[in-house]
């Protein structure tokens, strides 16, 4: 009790003083911090909508659509294979969840089983007995392409926010399917909204010279060949094409996208990598005097006609763009497109005012808990619950840097959860004080009853965080938005206070006990 080892004396000091240096800068304003000298620590806590003010937007993303085009693309894949292999079929076409072909000769079963199997052995394949085969993706296939897609329109997500120059959005999985996006500072959403609820899948593709638009809008589109509007109606040009649904190049090739003017009119020029650029000379190459249909998100933008060979992998879109929807194409293509479309289930704004007056009300609350809690420990326990006191205010510094550092974001049920904290924090003081109180009543000496009243009280403080700490982790892992936050602050308390209580109050007591040798002890 009464000796502690010098290298536990300094890294006692030196978490106390990490703390309230890298607690500083949130105490002042980001202009004084940014004046700071190099080697002060600036990062400060960030806060979350409710205090700062922003757009909570809760989007789902679409697998019903990706699993159609699964289907769609391997109905495609088995008309190629089986006309390759000369082998009769009728009746082929997606149906619900899955595909089916139905073959002329039955006798076929085992040919067709192993082709399909080499396009993809992720299938499931069933036979009837009238020689209708259905074809489908197992259910592991299914949930790994549906975490994949999820994943990869997260990332898709992210950098079209921060092409928009949106600092500190939060971007996190919601669920299974549901993709959360928080903005702070930003009131109006709806350009947002309109980039992220783009899919911005563009391709290239050859439009069909020898069919009639008339005869596919009443149903007659050749086999291989898709009907598509055109994304804007003018005149002189037609408002729907019939192209091939083979693409030849597509937008995950693009290296580059910029708007820029041509014949003073707005444009996208864009830049294909290597493979794209050899694809696209090779297409423009054997296609020349054919329309190139330039496709975004199943709308032809253009078809202009090749006049020649485009070898340089560069070249520009024209549509009839204004300068922002230049700017956002550009915009969505370099950021690339979205594995699956995107639907907004949920929008909240908060505007700045309400953040500060949540910030002002929670911080007053806070204080005024804190100051109470200060003036409680002090009367009811006099010297040692100043030393409390010192520690609470260690305490409080030491979560602060965790938080900063940590780059957790701090909302209005996180201030709750330091409210908590703070109280709790003392509470392990109440039970160490009060049990030795139990040990002088008992007749101990000095000395005797400060020891038995960390001994003893430690077990019991140690219980109550560990189910705490407990607490705070289910409700970080069941919980979403506030009361993951609320989670934060709650289970970082825990830990600081457990050093605080245990640790600086002990060796505030220590120092005061060998610096006074006191007889009685003032509590």
């Amino acid at each position: 009790m009464l000796y502690f080892q010098t290298w536990k004396v300094a890294l006692i000091l030196a978490v106390c003083a990490l703390g309230v240096v890298f607690t500083l800068p949130n105490v002042f304003s980001s202009q004084t911090v940014a004046s700071w000298p190099g080697f002060l620590p600036k990062h400060q806590v960030s806060l979350g909508l409710d205090l700062r003010g922003g757009s909570y937007l809760l989007l789902e993303v679409d697998m019903a659509s990706v699993e159609r085009d699964r289907l769609s693309n391997l109905v495609d894949e088995l008309r190629t294979t089986l006309v390759a292999r000369r082998i009769g079929y009728t009746h082929l076409g997606v149906s619900g969840d899955h595909a089916e072909v139905k073959l002329l000769d039955s006798s076929k079963y085992g040919e067709v089983h192993d082709a399909i199997l080499k396009i993809d052995p992720n299938l499931q394949i069933a036979s009837q007995s009238d020689g209708t085969i259905t074809v489908k993706p197992t259910t592991d296939a299914v949930q790994n392409r549906e975490r994949q897609t999820v994943d990869q329109s997260i990332e898709i997500v992210r950098r079209r926010i921060d092409e928009t120059g949106t600092r500190e959005a939060t971007i996190q999985r919601e669920g299974d399917r549901r993709i959360l996006v928080e903005l702070p500072g930003i009131s109006n959403p709806e350009h947002v909204k309109a980039l992220l609820g783009k899919t911005a899948r563009l391709t290239f593709q050859m439009v069909e010279a020898n069919a009639s638009v008339e005869d596919a809008l009443h149903g007659h589109i050749p086999p291989g060949d898709e009907l598509l509007p055109a994304s804007e109606s003018r005149p002189g040009l037609p408002s729907n094409y019939v192209v091939h649904r083979r693409i030849l190049v597509s937008g995950d090739m693009l290296t580059d996208a910029q708007p820029t003017f041509q014949e003073n009119e707005p444009v996208v020029s864009f830049k294909f990598d290597s493979v794209g650029a050899r694809r696209f000379g090779e297409a423009t190459k054997v296609n020349v005097g054919k329309l190139f249909a330039i496709v975004l998100d199943n709308k032809v933008i253009s078809a202009p006609v090749i006049r020649e060979p485009i070898l340089g992998g560069q070249g520009v879109i024209e549509g009839n763009f204004t300068v922002q929807s230049a700017n956002d194409l550009a915009l969505l293509l370099r950021a690339g497109a979205l594995p699956a479309p995107l639907t907004v289930i949920e929008e909240r704004t908060v505007g700045p005012e309400l953040g500060a007056d949540s910030i002002r009300e929670g911080t007053t609350a806070s204080i005024v808990g804190i100051a109470l809690v200060v003036v409680f420990m002090f009367v009811f326990y006099g010297l040692f619950g100043l030393f409390a006191d010192v520690a609470l205010f260690f305490n409080l510094c030491i979560m602060m840097a965790a938080l900063t550092l940590l780059d957790a974001t701090l909302t209005l049920p996180g201030i709750a959860g330091i409210a908590l904290t703070m109280g709790m924090a003392v509470d392990a003081n109440v039970l160490i004080y009060e049990r030795i109180r139990e040990e002088v009543r008992a007749g101990r000496s000095l000395i005797s009853s400060l020891q038995a009243g960390f001994e003893r009280a430690f077990g019991t403080i140690l219980d109550s965080h560990v189910t705490t700490l407990v607490a705070g982790a289910l409700m970080f892992w069941l919980g979403s938005g506030p009361v993951k936050g609320f989670a934060v602050t709650l289970s970082l308390g825990v830990l600081t206070s457990l050093f605080s209580a245990i640790l600086v109050t002990r060796l505030l007591i220590v120092t005061w006990l060998r610096r006074f040798k006191p007889k009685v002890i003032p509590i």
